[in-house]
């Protein structure tokens, strides 16, 4: 991953919260809150930098069934696709306009058609580029009818954009019970944690009869606790971005605001009470 001011900016400015913080406050409740809030701010700029990546990949996916419409049409006018392309060059396909243009100029230099479009394809990083490009470069090496291909692969690629919208759609509830889920679990552990342990840190017999029991430091299951709600924030958004989108990568952005949410409510809770 390449550094950007804006990874520097939340680096330095996280640091000065949490340096700041432990010479004021040192290791008090709010110093941990003011650090947990110093390393949110550290992380944000690589997690807004991967959303904004996956966004990107979805918009060139977006314009590429674009871009195949177009291609078609021209091909269907009777010009060979090579030209096509060139053609297309200065048409605005917004995050995959620079790959066309790029396309395009090795077309112009001379270079192969499959080559071109090997590289267009290597160089989206996008799956569903890189299986059209490869049912294009088939087709026009077998000297097939090149208009019907491009047509199919258009359709293709319209299809996969339409079912995933579908999904996302058909499975947005679904996320958002998944959200209400962890939140009544956070609540469910700092009831636990700050209401109950403490009524049975001293059990004592009654009716004559005496109960033995070790006496239970509140604080020794503070950490446990802890890590049990970090584990299910960091593995529940996974499992979130699966199920909406469709991959774990996808997860991440879950992930991270539950792991937020997760941090700022415990530490927070530990200022308060």
């Amino acid at each position: 991953m390449k550094f950007e001011r804006m990874h520097w900016f939340g680096i330095v400015f996280g640091l000065i919260i949490a340096i700041s913080s432990y010479v004021v406050f040192g290791l008090s409740s709010l110093s941990y809150f003011l650090l947990v809030i110093s390393l949110l701010i550290v992380l944000s700029p690589f997690v807004l930098g991967a959303i904004l990546s996956q966004n990107k990949q979805k918009e060139k996916e977006e314009m590429f069934l674009a871009f195949s419409r177009d291609l078609v049409e021209n091909v269907k006018s009777g010009t060979p696709i090579s030209k096509g392309i060139v053609n297309l060059r200065t048409r605005n396909y917004g995050a995959l306009s620079p790959h066309i243009m790029k396309l395009a100029n090795q077309l112009s230099l001379g270079i192969t058609l499959t080559e071109a479009l090997n590289t267009f394809a290597k160089e989206t990083k996008s799956k569903v580029i890189s299986r059209a490009v490869g049912l294009i470069s088939e087709a026009e090496r077998a000297g097939g009818k090149i208009e019907t291909i491009l047509e199919s692969v258009a359709i293709s690629v319209n299809q996969i954009d339409k079912l995933r919208k579908e999904r996302k759609a058909a499975v947005s509830n679904l996320v958002t019970q998944g959200y209400i889920i962890f939140i009544v679990f956070i609540i469910i552990m700092l009831v636990l944690e700050f209401k109950i342990l403490p009524m049975v840190t001293d059990l004592a017999g009654n009716d004559g009869l005496s109960v033995n029991v070790k006496k239970i430091d509140p604080t020794e299951f503070s950490m446990p606790l802890f890590v049990t709600l970090l584990v299910q924030s960091f593995f529940a958004g996974l499992v979130i971005g699966k199920i909406s989108e469709g991959t774990i990568k996808s997860g991440i952005k879950h992930s991270f605001i539950l792991l937020a949410i997760t941090l700022l409510v415990t530490t927070g809770a530990k200022v308060l009470f």
